[in-house]
């Protein structure tokens, strides 16, 4: 679970992120993440995605697999938007935010 200190929570906190940052596509979900002073994460999960059970499914996968690989990451505010598949991708999710994040990482200290 993500504390409410690493979460991005307010809509003005989302655009420039988007505007400004990175993008990094997987099959999965589109990351964009820019540098800030702290890490930050905003999950974008719509109604693309499936039925309630679905979207929330996905939800804690991501918040789940960003919490583990918030400890790893160099300063950086991250918005996190899933694609229709992710519901169906399984394992394939977390795989997918773990390699978006390490490319966004190198993106945004290069």
């Amino acid at each position: 679970m993500l504390p409410p200190h690493l979460r991005l929570r307010r809509s003005g906190d989302f655009g420039p992120v988007i505007k400004q940052g990175y993008r990094v596509v997987r099959p999965t979900l589109v990351m964009y993440a820019r540098p800030a002073a702290g890490t930050r994460v905003g999950l974008v999960v719509g109604r693309a995605i499936g039925g309630a059970v679905q979207r929330n499914w996905v939800k804690r996968q991501l918040r789940h697999g960003a919490a583990a690989l918030i400890d790893a990451a160099a300063p950086m505010d991250v918005v996190v938007r899933a694609l229709p598949g992710a519901a169906s991708a399984g394992g394939g999710l977390r795989a997918d935010l773990s390699t978006a994040w390490g490319a966004a990482r190198e993106a945004v200290h290069a």
